[in-house]
This record gives structure tokens, sequence and C-alpha cells, in this order.
């Protein structure tokens, strides 16, 4: 994520007037680089909203107030040195309700990668010494640290991390299975302490294999997703100079997948020289792809949405992303696996008055309603005209 930005005219101009059938409502503002919000199973009303430096905080949306105190606050143990560093990812626990569990996604002052448990009492504020680290593994560069991190359906916790960072993926760890980088991870947290690792994961038995890894292959995962209702697998992976990719993976399916970074970007091989190749043998094609540039189907940084199935009728059924830094708004609909009725909904989905500029995240409550995260401060929820 995070490069040039650019503001195409199209949107300045429908800022001001807005069509369509479908709309924005400010839900909250004045977070300093909010980049996650999301809400535990069970709770309505109130939003769970990240900001990149280590706090987080829970916003009641009728009034899109916060409450007095952060639900977590680990700024001292985060590092945000390089502008894709910092608190990434949160995950409640199916259970949360009655143990208070959830996990983070973080990268700590010495630059690692940091999988932490905590356990909130009281369901509204953290102790930061109730912390248990699970994982913890080095970045060698700032950038390309994933940071999404979500329960899948099999109710396994699963971690998408970068590849390292740096460019070119200098040392081949997407496609190397002996480290946790440029992977999908997948582990058990269900049972006390610690984790185990699941008996179905890929590479169990493989000596030379890190066991945590369920799929591979991948650059820098930004916003990864499970439909609510197929329990089917969405990724977003962050190209390098020429093409973005959406991934799709159906519910069950997965296991030891490879996404061909870095051999492939998008469909193609990665141009640089010496880089690219060949299609690994069983490499798994991304579904919608789209070129570097500020055009309409253009961008440059993706960020990865959900499967709408809130209450809007347009909107059911449809995968919702967007671009970061060409900041528009795309869906499409799965079809014969292929991404099919491709949409733009970027003039339409813009604040009276105003325009979204750097989107880096969507939430989604337990009604199915979507959200966009605007890392310069706001709150959005779409909503049907």
């Amino acid at each position: 994520m995070l490069r040039k930005i650019l503001i195409p005219l199209v949107l300045l101009i429908s800022s001001l007037h807005g069509y369509g059938r479908l709309a924005v409502e400010k839900v909250a503002a004045g977070f300093e680089r909010p980049v996650w919000a999301g809400m535990p199973a069970g709770s309505h009303g109130k939003l769970w909203v990240m900001e990149q430096a280590g706090t987080v905080w829970i916003v009641d949306l009728a009034n899109g107030k916060r409450a007095d105190e952060p639900f977590l606050d680990i700024r001292k143990d985060v590092t945000r040195e390089g502008n894709e560093e910092g608190l990434l990812g949160l995950a409640f626990a199916p259970d949360f309700a009655t143990s208070g569990h959830y996990y983070v996604n973080f990268t700590d002052n010495a630059h690692h990668t940091c999988i932490v448990r905590f356990t909130s009492q009281n369901r509204t504020t953290t102790a930061p010494a109730s912390a248990e680290t699970l994982l913890r593994f080095k970045q060698p560069f700032p950038n390309h640290n994933g940071g999404w991190i979500g329960f899948g359906p099999d109710a396994m916790l699963y971690i998408a991390n970068g590849d390292g960072g740096s460019g070119n993926d200098p040392n081949q760890r997407g496609q190397a299975l002996d480290t946790l980088l440029g992977k999908i991870l997948r582990i058990d947290v269900s049972r006390g302490a610690g984790y185990r690792i699941p008996e179905d994961n890929p590479f169990v038995n493989r000596e030379e294999a890190m066991p945590e890894i369920w799929a591979y292959g991948v650059r820098n995962p930004w916003r990864c997703s499970f439909d609510r209702k197929s329990g089917d697998f969405w990724m977003a992976d962050v190209g390098q100079d020429a093409w973005e990719e959406i991934n799709f993976m159906p519910r069950g399916q997965g296991a030891g997948a490879n996404y061909g970074w870095r051999l492939r970007e998008g469909l193609l091989k990665t141009p640089a020289q010496g880089v690219g190749g060949k299609s690994p043998l069983g490499a798994i094609d991304p579904v919608y792809v789209y070129k570097h540039g500020g055009g309409p189907k253009e961008g440059n940084s993706v960020t990865g949405g959900y499967v709408y199935r809130g209450p809007i009728k347009e909107l059911q059924g449809r995968y919702l992303f967007a671009d970061y830094q060409n900041p528009r708004i795309w869906s499409f609909r799965m079809k014969r696996g292929k991404a099919d009725d491709f949409k733009d909904h970027s003039a339409e989905l813009q604040p009276k008055g105003g325009r979204i500029m750097l989107i880096c995240s969507f939430a989604e409550d337990n009604a199915g309603n979507l959200f966009i995260v605007d890392l310069s401060g706001p709150i959005y929820q779409i909503v049907g005209r």
C-alpha cells in the first residue's frame, strides 16, 4: 500500500453532486491513521477502530463518539518507523463474548511481526499484561508486513504475511517453505495457552517446511476476508511495478496453494530481469487483475474487501474492493470461477461535499453492512439511497 497518491478528476467532480443508488454516511472521524475496523460476534451498534500507532477504540455508531478509554493501547510496544509498520490487524475469538480473547498482528520495536493474544476482562478495556505472544519473527525490511489476521469457518486462525519487503523478494521467501514470510499461516488457538498445528495443514510432515504454512507465494496481502455466507476465502495481494490482483479460494480448498510470487505478478511473468519465470506447477492464478495507473480501472495498491451480505439488494453477493492510491471502489460477482459484471462505484460512494482519500481497509458488522476506513481519519458506512 502507499505510493504516490492520484486523485482522478472524475472523483473531484462527482463528489460535488453524487449519483446512483448507493451512498456513504460518515459514522466516525478524528482517528489518527485508522487501518482496520470490525466487531466481535454478537455485538451491535458499536465498531472497534484500530489506529496504526497501537491503539484500538470502541465507537458508538449512533453518535460517532469513542469510549473515554481505549480498548487497547500498546503504543510503547509498536514501531511505525516504516509507513507499512505498526498495529495492522485484529481478530476476535469466536467466543470473545465469554472468553474475552482476541488476537492482534503488529510490528514491534525490533522490527518483528508479533501475533499476540490479549484477554479483555470487561470487554471494554484491556490490560497490556494479559498479552501472550504466540508467534514472533523478524522482518528484514520495513515494508510488506501484510498484517491481516482472521478466523476461518473452520475456527482456525489465519495470518497473512508479506514477503519481508524490499523489491523483487530478494531472498525468494515467497516460494521458500522454510520461512513464514510470503505466506498464509493457519494455527489452532482453541485449547488453552499457546497454539497447535492443525493436523491437516499441508506441510506438517515436511522436514524442510514450517508446519504453520497453509499457502505460499504471496507478496504483500493487504486485507483478506472469509465470505460470511459461503466461507470462501478472498485475498488482495499488492503488486510491484505493473499489476494488482485479487485471489479467490472456495471453502474447504487452498491447502498448499501457491499463488506464484515472486515468479508471477498478476497473470504474467514478473517484469524485473532474472526475477520472473514460468508459473509454478499447480499455481493459483488471480481471478481479477488491474494495471498500474490513474485510470478508472487502474490503480497502484489494492485494498481487499468483502463479499457484501448486507441489506442493500444491489450489492448482495458482490465482492467490493478498492485501490489505496487511486481512490476508487469497485465490485464484481464470481461466475463459474471468474470475475464477472464488474462495476465502478467510485463516484456514487463519495461523501456529500467531500471525497474519500485513502482507502486502507473495509469493515463488516454482524448484519453484513460494509464500512470504508479512510487513513486520513474518517469511517464511512455504505448505505442505499
